[in-house]
């Protein structure tokens, strides 16, 4: 801002900027104005773009231009939620104000009311610390020290924030004590004498008014059952919460919960490998996983296991004794490893269950036989849980129990048709028909003498039968089948020939337990015995071709589903009561001699039967104390086959498997098998 005293001349400089002025005519008259000091001097100055307008056009009025104070840009459509009315409301007020710039300054212009008003602010303050340091240097008397060193120094930071201390006393509050006292109850003495006598008479009585209590609670309550029992199941069927569809959705939901509880053990089960075994010299080790059990099944022995030949995750278990001094009752549970926790079908049968087998094509179909000799078939579809097929004494049903079922492969007939094997001697074919089971004679399992050697017969062969407890089909030539019986003898027999055995091998002194053809080679068995060896066979030679001496009795033995040569079987170990269950595992092709895995599994339990899975690495033995443990094989335990550069294109896995096996025989006979 220019100073007040500036002439008109210096304010007309400061107002526009030089412009050169066009030729005027009457310079000479400015001139001579000039001449005059004192008058203002003005300027005229035209722009270059400026028009030329005629004196018409100059007196003709121009329309005015108001300038209204809003905002052409600002919406008018605000819509905001009012939560008063709980509604979308219209906001009719425009905010039209818009700021270009704004900048927040702190230079005071001098000699302006903020600069005289913030000068009078720090002269006051500056009076008021004077005159409090005066006032504490007068107030303050004391003779000073001779020593100048003990002169105290000025502290200039005393009371620096102007504090003062102050205090406040509340009014304590008053106590007081309420109590009340309420008068004793009335009390009376009682006394008498009693003996045992009285005391033991009162305690009976009491003991049977309980035992009657409990009798008419179950009638009244059996009694109501059935009366309201149509009823219920009339109601609960159209209801929504009891249909098919809540079933499905809770057995979901209980199948997801199970996993989320037992997350790690799926973890091992699913991706957990032993890394050790890249250490060891073929041997490996079995990993437990999980342990099936079931209340129903409590007190009762696992008598057999059978995998589902569709659906990999659900095994049959079926429950009952080897006990024959206790008979009871039987129960057969269908785990699945989708649930650990809870079977998912569960059927109760009137006596021990002693075998059961799934249909190959027909994967909701199971074959049971029991202990009492009758064989049922149930379907777990079904809503009612009973056998949909039972055989009877009319229908010509064992008279013993029976050990073993199994489901006829040929489909050649059209019916489905299943056979048995029982301790009566008898090899029955039972074939479904429209209401009721049909049984045939398929043989009756004679007895033979020793001295019996080239088939011929003698008197003491017509004494009686042989109590058969195992059979197995061969899977490469359908009519051929072996028995295993309680004298220790193995017949080899044919559906199509029902009056003699084709071949009779004798190598055990024991009842023999289990029989079971290798899944890839045609002619190779197994044998299990209660003279507590293995033994491995040709069905074309007598003897066998090799032995195992486990020195313990041997519950069960199985092929392994992925190699020849691998085979598993169960012993218990121990004399009395710390009885363990030891499962062995043997390789051929590894090693010959000795098993590559030996591992107790259960305590206090002895194992009753063993089975693999077809499609996962994991194997499940059942023990006498009603339990299933699952177990998983470690890579050295289910190697398949192994192929390398050498290895023929054109051969296929069960070639090969063949091939191993061949080449294992080789070994361990002197001269090639035909």
């Amino acid at each position: 801002m220019p100073p007040k005293g500036a002439s008109a001349k210096a304010r007309a400089s400061t107002a526009a900027p030089p412009v050169e002025a066009p030729p005027n005519p009457n310079a000479e008259e400015q001139e001579e104005n000039m001449d005059d000091i004192d008058m203002p001097v003005i300027i005229k100055v035209k722009p270059e773009d400026q028009m030329n307008l005629t004196p018409e056009e100059l007196d003709k009025e121009v329309p005015p231009r108001v300038l209204y104070p809003q905002n052409p840009r600002a919406p008018h459509n605000i819509t905001q939620y009012s939560f008063k009315e709980r509604a979308f409301k219209r906001d009719d007020q425009v905010d039209q104000v818009v700021f270009h710039f704004s900048m927040d300054g702190s230079i005071l212009l001098k000699e302006s009311p903020e600069d005289v008003e913030q000068n009078e602010l720090q002269k006051k303050k500056e009076e008021s610390s004077l005159g409090m340091e005066q006032d504490e240097e007068n107030g303050v008397e004391f003779d000073p020290p001779e020593d100048e060193k003990e002169m105290p120094v000025k502290n200039p930071l005393r009371n620096q924030f102007n504090f003062s201390d102050r205090a406040a006393q509340s009014k304590n509050p008053i106590l007081r004590e309420n109590g009340w006292h309420t008068e004793p109850p009335p009390t009376t003495d009682f006394q008498g004498t009693v003996t045992q006598w009285d005391i033991f008479d009162q305690y009976k009585y009491e003991i049977e008014l309980a035992k009657e209590k409990e009798k008419d609670d179950k009638h009244k309550s059996k009694s109501g059952v059935d009366e309201d029992d149509g009823k219920s199941k009339k109601k609960d069927a159209n209801t929504p919460i009891y249909s098919e569809n809540m079933k499905l959705s809770i057995k979901l939901m209980e199948r997801m919960v199970n996993q989320n509880a037992e997350a790690e053990v799926y973890h091992d089960f699913k991706y957990w490998e032993d890394r050790s075994d890249e250490f060891r010299d073929g041997e490996g080790t079995l990993l437990p996983l999980w342990r099936f059990s079931s209340d129903k099944a409590k007190r009762k022995q696992v008598t057999c296991i059978k995998w589902n030949p569709r659906y990999n995750d659900l095994c049959a278990v079926g429950f009952g004794s080897y006990d024959f001094s206790k008979r009871g009752t039987g129960v057969i549970c269908c785990y699945s490893l989708k649930n650990t926790r809870f079977p998912e079908y569960v059927f109760n049968t009137d006596a021990g269950v002693c075998c059961v087998d799934w249909h190959p094509q027909h994967p909701a179909i199971l074959a049971v036989g029991l202990y009492d000799g009758t064989v049922l078939v149930y379907d777990v579809r079904a809503k009612m849980k009973k056998a949909i097929y039972q055989s009877t004494v009319r229908t010509n049903k064992h008279t013993d129990p029976v050990w073993e079922v199994r489901w006829n492969t040929d489909a050649a007939g059209g019916t489905l048709n299943f056979f048995s094997i029982s301790s009566d001697g008898r090899v029955s074919n039972w074939l479904l028909m429209k209401n009721k089971l049909e049984s045939e004679e398929v043989m009756e399992l004679k007895l033979l003498s020793g001295s019996t050697a080239g088939g011929e017969e003698d008197e003491t062969s017509l004494a009686g039968l042989a109590g058969g407890l195992c059979f197995d089909f061969n899977r490469h030539q359908e009519h051929l089948f072996l028995v295993g019986t309680e004298e220790g003898r193995i017949h080899k027999c044919s559906k199509a020939f029902s009056g003699q055995y084709l071949e009779t091998y004798e190598g055990h002194s024991m009842a023999v337990y289990t029989v079971r053809w290798n899944p890839f080679h045609p002619r190779i068995f197994l044998s299990a015995s209660a003279d507590w060896t293995i033994k491995m066979w040709d069905h074309h030679v007598k003897l066998p071709v090799m032995s195992f001496d486990l020195g313990q009795a041997i519950g069960d033995v199985a092929w392994a589903p992925y190699s020849s040569t691998t085979f598993a079987a169960i012993t218990s170990d121990g004399p009395a009561a710390p009885v363990s269950g030891v499962v062995h595992l043997y390789d051929l092709s590894v090693n010959r001699n000795e098993r590559i895995c030996e591992q107790k599994v259960v305590k206090r339990a002895k194992l009753t039967h063993v089975a693999f899975n077809s499609a996962e690495p994991i194997l499940v033995v059942g023990d006498d104390r009603g339990g299933v443990n699952t177990l998983k094989l470690s890579p050295n335990l289910r190697i398949g086959v192994q192929r390398t550069e050498e290895t023929p294109a054109d051969k296929t896995d069960e070639d090969l498997q063949i091939d191993k096996m061949e080449k294992l025989l080789e070994m361990v006979t002197e001269t090639k098998v035909p």
